[in-house]
């Protein structure tokens, strides 16, 4: 009889795992089998008994784990929205690692292996500056993070959200002898905790569902900036033992802080009875709208606007871009508009190095009006803040959604 040769249909086909736990069974069961030939062998040799030997199909159960921890955390990603994840492999996370190409297929979020943590952090900066989305980043323990910390400081100095997960060892009986102590710490986030916006240390599945969603939608509220968890090896990589009372939150929908309308009523005041009024804009923008917005805002006004570069606020080719006049149109505004300024000293007045004097630009009695969310984004540490400027109206709201309600205000 001719033996029937099977197709590629799916009844053939078997996931990684199913192979893994496969050849984990049919090794054992080769090793079980050349164990009892040698134990025979020397029974027969030296009349002693042989050792007694696990059975095979006991051997797969201590070295595979079905639906560990991990698989949990990658449909948390998912859920999230995270489309992709920067990482220089490593120990610290590898359960992780290998949920996401196994377990989800590699998508949402698809690994981009990278040979640094620091370039993996740079570019996760550029993927959320290009589509307004935090891109994922995951870091090994200790070292990893301080590799990171470069990029991550040029993040926060930014405003650019990022999430950051870095794995740890808490459970000092579990960890295994050597470098895996040296890469755990009790507060492994504290290197770097001035220079990001949250940070949290799960200790179940379900606190780690609850603080990913927490800190991807700290990182997206203005002032956005990257957010950090720490993810324990051991929570990765043991069995879920009640995974029907594991829970995903909801992802809310992010409405971002707008201006008070009162307040923006008097900036229209200023800025409709202003002579020469001027629009200095720095991170004011972060998507096409709010490109259309400063377009309408200027042009409402017929005010020329400065783009200070940290974003691409006003088209170059429009007639009201002006960016390279701005000593000239500080000096002669008397009502001077910021957006996002980073900082405002530097920009109305000039400094000369390196005797250390300065002198205004601007004029003694011009009014200053600022939109801004970063009064809220503020460390005492690390002296990012600039100069102290003080203004007439200081507004704290995000630029894109209260430009609406100002250009309303002016047109009135």
């Amino acid at each position: 009889m001719q033996s029937k040769e099977k197709d590629g249909n799916s009844e053939n086909k078997i996931d990684r795992r199913s192979f893994l736990k496969g050849a984990a069974a049919a090794g054992g069961a080769a090793v079980a089998a050349a164990t009892k030939i040698a134990a025979a062998a020397d029974t027969a040799a030296e009349g002693a008994k042989p050792e007694e030997k696990p059975a095979a199909k006991k051997l797969p159960s201590e070295t595979f784990i079905t639906h560990p921890g991990s698989d949990f955390m990658a449909d948390v990603l998912k859920k999230i929205g995270l489309q992709y994840m920067a990482i220089n492999p490593a120990a610290g996370f590898r359960s992780l690692q290998e949920s996401i190409i196994n377990y989800l297929g590699n998508k949402n979020p698809e690994i981009l292996t990278c040979l640094h943590e620091e370039s993996a952090t740079a570019m996760a900066h550029g993927y959320a500056k290009a589509s307004g989305k935090p891109m994922g980043v995951m870091v090994h323990g200790t070292v990893g993070l301080q590799h990171a910390s470069m990029a991550l400081y040029n993040a926060w100095c930014d405003r650019v959200p990022m999430l950051m997960f870095g794995g740890n060892g808490i459970d000092a009986e579990t960890r295994r002898p050597g470098v895996e102590w040296i890469h755990s710490a009790q507060d492994p986030a504290a290197i770097v905790r001035d220079y990001i916006k949250w940070d949290d240390q799960p200790a179940s599945l379900q606190h780690f569902a609850e603080s990913t969603v927490r800190a991807h939608q700290f990182a997206m509220t203005a002032p956005m900036a990257p957010a950090f968890i720490a993810i324990d090896m051991d929570l990765q990589e043991e069995e879920i033992e009640h995974p029907e009372k594991l829970k995903i939150p909801k992802v809310s929908r992010l409405i971002q802080p707008q201006g008070d309308r009162g307040a923006l009523k008097d900036a229209a005041t200023l800025l409709a009875g202003a002579q020469k009024p001027l629009i200095l804009a720095d991170r004011a923008v972060r998507s096409a709208q709010g490109l259309k917005l400063m377009i309408e805002l200027a042009e409402s006004l017929g005010a020329p606007v400065v783009d200070l570069g940290s974003r691409m606020n006003f088209p170059t080719t429009h007639d009201l871009d002006c960016t390279f006049m701005k000593q000239s149109l500080v000096r002669d505004a008397d009502v001077i508009l910021m957006l996002e300024v980073g900082d405002p000293w530097g920009n109305l007045n000039s400094f000369s190095d390196p005797y250390k004097t300065y002198r205004p630009i601007h004029k003694p009695d011009v009014k200053l009006i600022t939109i801004s969310m970063l009064d809220l984004a503020r460390r005492s540490n690390y002296q990012d803040m600039q100069r102290f400027m003080p203004s007439d109206l200081n507004i704290g709201g995000e630029v894109e959604a209260t430009l609406p309600d100002l250009i309303d205000a002016i047109k009135r």
